[in-house]
């Protein structure tokens, strides 16, 4: 209800004051398209727990979150809601409750597995755009292709150490098959060896959530057909064509 209100106050050129600090950049036109949003985010621990909180906060209305994973302890030192009291539970279970604490005007429909073969379509059919907040090479690979498929924007992100990139895929444009060889064992990419301090999700999340609300309003230049890489240890920020 909390969101129908939001909505009735926006479309009489009124800004509720949670959104007031969002009016300068998107506009109340930006603001209501936010909140008739749907975005799915595939993965809820470093990426995805970051880009949640500041899509809910931001005001995009629907958030279908995706994760079959529980936490863990290793994950307390990056993942905005790996808690002492949320080890053992599922992370898009308390990703779903963290919105409903921040922000009432957000629906989200949590999903507890991981996204495959078998359930990809199923999984994003409705979206209008999708978050790769994983940590596999191949279900990034799949997501793209299945996110293409369903001529769904995709906003890629991937973390390994100090350093980080950020693109977005359109359905009509280069796939992540440009970044990453199609043939690549199942498995932990790189961030298994280098470890994700904190700062790398939280930036890497930032830019990618900046990307869902470009696509979404129409307002900015997004990185369709770029990816924006950056090394906070080096201080590089670089964007490459695909």
């Amino acid at each position: 209800m909390a969101g129908k209100d939001s909505l009735a106050l926006l479309e009489r050129g009124e800004i509720p004051p949670r959104y007031q600090r969002n009016s300068g950049t998107i506009g109340i036109a930006g603001q209501i398209r936010l909140l008739q949003a749907r975005v799915a985010v595939v993965g809820a621990g470093g990426l995805g727990g970051n880009v949640i909180e500041l899509l809910a906060r931001q005001g995009v209305g629907f958030i279908r979150i995706i994760d079959g994973d529980r936490f863990e302890p290793h994950n307390l030192n990056r993942q905005l809601f790996a808690t002492h009291h949320t080890l053992g539970m599922n992370k898009a279970l308390v990703a779903a409750a963290r919105v409903a604490e921040v922000n009432s005007d957000v629906q989200t429909h949590a999903i507890p597995e991981m996204l495959a073969e078998h359930n990809a379509e199923t999984l994003l059919d409705g979206m209008e755009v999708v978050v790769d907040a994983l940590d596999s090479i191949a279900c990034r690979l799949l997501l793209s292709q299945t996110a293409q498929k369903l001529k769904i924007p995709l906003v890629h992100a991937a973390i390994a150490g100090f350093t980080g990139q950020v693109g977005t895929i359109l359905p009509d444009g280069p796939g992540l098959d440009k970044v990453y060889p199609t043939n690549i064992p199942s498995g932990k990419g790189i961030e298994t060896l280098l470890g994700t301090p904190g700062p790398t999700p939280a930036l890497a999340a930032a830019i990618q959530t900046q990307e869902v609300v470009k696509i979404l309003t129409g307002i900015g230049q997004t990185l369709a057909g770029k990816l924006f890489y950056f090394d906070i240890g080096l201080n590089i920020y670089e964007i490459l064509l695909l």
